[in-house]
This record gives structure tokens, C-alpha cells and sequence, in this order.
């Protein structure tokens, strides 16, 4: 008979759960590290859930909890994970707290999803240092910890020891994060694939902050306009003919097409360029990268490869290479690669 392959005897990852449970947040923390994956080897995570209090535990969606272990699983674990809390202005248990801080000291790295920041918060470790969280919860925590710097773009931070990410789904590109600095960019491709999400997203909160197309009186021009626009991604799209098209004065549309999509219309344009180019890229092994260049609107693969060198810290061949769904036969050429940097989310140019 076939024998089961060896348990797990990596890192040991615990995911805290308490009443209240935030149950998507929950989810991710054990898709990502709790999923058995053989095909990863023995040195994969360690998966552990600890309660914070006696249960049976409430959870969101109502779905009851019961766990086994506690919080003296902390004592060894090497990432602690917070899957949100139950109120952004609920009160964090002190035992929690204490828990918390000793697992910091010992070398532990805590990590929150989306309001789970007032966690870490309460027990002092965010103290001075850079975080994120969910944009809507950003005044009620810079209210209540002062002491932190929030920034309330970006998708995730990764602080060190402390890790902190945005919006639910921002999560699963943090835990992500977590893979490829432990285990390297196959093993952070292959959990994203599995997953069916990129390996990595590009942009930050202020994307998703206002409704693309807002519900003013200009939503009515912008609406269809910005739909125009991203089926002409291939066509020059100078913001004095965007603005004719919306009826508005140069300064009007700038001002208000800011207001509704968080960037200015050359940013916002480069970034959905960059967004198809590299969907084309993952997707059509038979375009050529002249080709992806072309369709994307950037006219030339020279000016394609800038932007991808400015934005992404990687050439289109070199991302093609890593992330194509078919890998080309043709491996790229020495000088195209681009090795990852542990524990930064961005690839290393060269």
C-alpha cells in the first residue's frame, strides 16, 4: 500500500480564533498555510489554530468554532496570524496581549488581516512603525493608536516582524508575500495558482477607495468614457481628448477623473496598460513581445520594457518566463532574469 507522505516540519504557523470570528480572513490563513500541499515537500508549514478564549467560539456567516488548542501554542510558533477582529473598536483581551508580546520577543512574526491591525496595536508593537489596514477603518484606528504610521494606500506592509494587510482580499497577497520570502517565487506562483489570483498585484487601496464610475452628476460622462478607454488601450489617448469627449474643461476633467478613480488619467492609463500587457503575457504564449507591446498601447517594446523596469523591477521576457500559465520553451536570456529579493514584494532589476 502507498504510504502517506511525511507531515509537515517547516514553520509553524498559528491562527488565532475567537468569538466572533472574521471567517474569510480565517479562510485565507488556512488556504495559504494550512492546506495540505505534499507537493511541497516536508519542510512546508506547520499548521496550528489557537483559541483565545473558551469556546465553542461564534463565528461569522453562523458557523460554530470549536478548537483545541490554546494560546500556549503561541509559546512556538513561528508566524501568528490575526484573521481581523471582531470590532475595529473592540477591545483586545490583556492575556492576548501579553501572549502577543512574548511571541514578538522571541523572535515570532505576527501578522494581521485587514482590521486584525488593532491587535498588534493594543499590545504596543506598532508603535512608531509603519502599517495598513482596511482604508474604511483607517480614522478609527489612527484615532485610537496614534503612535502609528498608517498608510492607507498600499495593499499590505511588511514591517519585519510585524505584518499588516488592507483589505480582506489584500490578504491573500500578503500571505502570499510570506510564501515567496520563505520559500521563494515557485512556491509563491504555485499556492497563487492553485488559488486561481496573480502571484502579485500591482497598485494599491486607492483603486478600489471610489467607485470607478462615481454617482455625481459627471458619473454620467465618465462612466461611458472609461469603458471607451480601456477598449482603445492600444490608440494614443491624449487627457486634452479625453476631456472633449467627457464635456469638460482640461482642469474639470482632470480634477473630477482623479476624484473618481484615485489617479490622474495618464497614471491611471499606464497602469491599465500595464495590467493588460501583462494579462497578454501570462495568457497568449503566441503574441510576441512586439506584439503584447503594440496591443498594450506602449507603442514599442523599448518603451513596454521601461515601464515594466520602473514599475515592476523586471523585464516583459523575464515576467513572461516566470508567470506564463504555458512557460515558452525558450528559457529567457541570463541577463533578462530577475531574482527575488527575500522579504521584499518587488522583483530585482538589474
Amino acid at each position: 500500500m502507498p504510504t502517506a507522505p511525511p507531515a509537515p516540519s517547516g514553520p509553524l504557523v498559528a491562527v488565532l480564533a475567537y468569538d466572533g470570528l472574521c471567517t474569510f480572513e480565517f479562510g485565507i490563513a488556512y488556504e495559504v498555510f494550512g492546506l495540505p500541499r505534499p507537493e511541497m515537500g516536508p519542510d512546508w508549514y506547520r499548521y496550528r489554530v489557537a483559541a483565545i478564549e473558551p469556546g465553542p467560539l461564534r463565528a461569522a456567516g453562523g458557523l460554530t468554532v470549536h478548537v483545541d488548542d490554546g494560546l500556549e501554542i503561541l509559546e512556538e510558533a513561528d508566524l501568528v496570524v490575526v484573521p481581523g477582529w471582531r470590532g475595529i473598536d473592540a477591545a483586545v483581551p490583556a492575556h492576548l496581549v501579553a501572549a502577543l508580546q512574548r511571541a514578538q520577543r522571541r523572535g515570532a512574526r505576527i501578522l494581521t488581516l485587514c482590521s486584525g491591525i488593532v491587535v498588534p496595536a493594543a499590545a504596543g508593537l506598532l508603535a512608531g512603525r509603519r502599517a495598513t489596514t482596511h482604508w474604511r477603518y483607517v480614522p478609527h484606528v489612527a484615532a485610537r493608536f496614534p503612535d502609528i504610521l498608517l498608510d492607507p494606500d498600499v495593499l499590505y506592509v511588511d514591517a519585519g516582524d510585524v505584518l499588516t494587510a488592507a483589505g480582506s482580499a489584500a490578504g491573500i497577497d500578503l500571505c502570499l508575500h510570506v510564501v515567496r520570502g520563505d520559500f521563494g517565487p515557485d512556491a509563491a506562483n504555485g499556492v497563487a495558482r492553485r488559488l486561481v489570483v496573480p502571484p502579485h498585484r500591482e497598485g494599491g487601496q486607492a483603486q478600489f477607495i471610489l467607485a470607478p464610475v462615481p454617482r455625481e452628476r459627471e458619473g454620467a460622462r465618465l462612466g461611458p468614457l472609461i469603458h471607451w478607454m480601456r477598449e482603445r488601450l492600444d490608440r494614443d489617448q491624449p487627457v486634452r481628448l479625453l476631456a472633449q469627449r467627457a464635456g469638460m474643461s482640461l482642469r474639470t476633467f482632470q480634477r473630477r477623473f482623479e476624484a473618481a478613480t484615485g489617479l490622474p488619467p495618464g497614471e491611471w492609463l499606464l497602469q491599465e496598460r500595464l495590467r493588460h500587457a501583462r494579462d497578454l503575457l501570462e495568457r497568449d504564449m503566441r503574441a510576441t513581445l512586439d506584439d503584447v507591446a503594440a496591443a498594450s498601447g506602449f507603442g514599442t517594446l523599448a518603451t513596454m520594457r521601461h515601464h515594466f523596469r520602473a514599475r515592476l523591477g523586471t523585464s516583459p521576457g523575464a515576467y513572461r518566463e516566470r508567470f506564463a500559465l504555458q512557460p515558452p520553451q525558450k528559457k529567457t536570456a541570463p541577463h533578462e532574469a530577475a531574482p527575488f529579493r527575500k522579504g521584499v514584494d518587488a522583483f530585482s532589476g538589474r
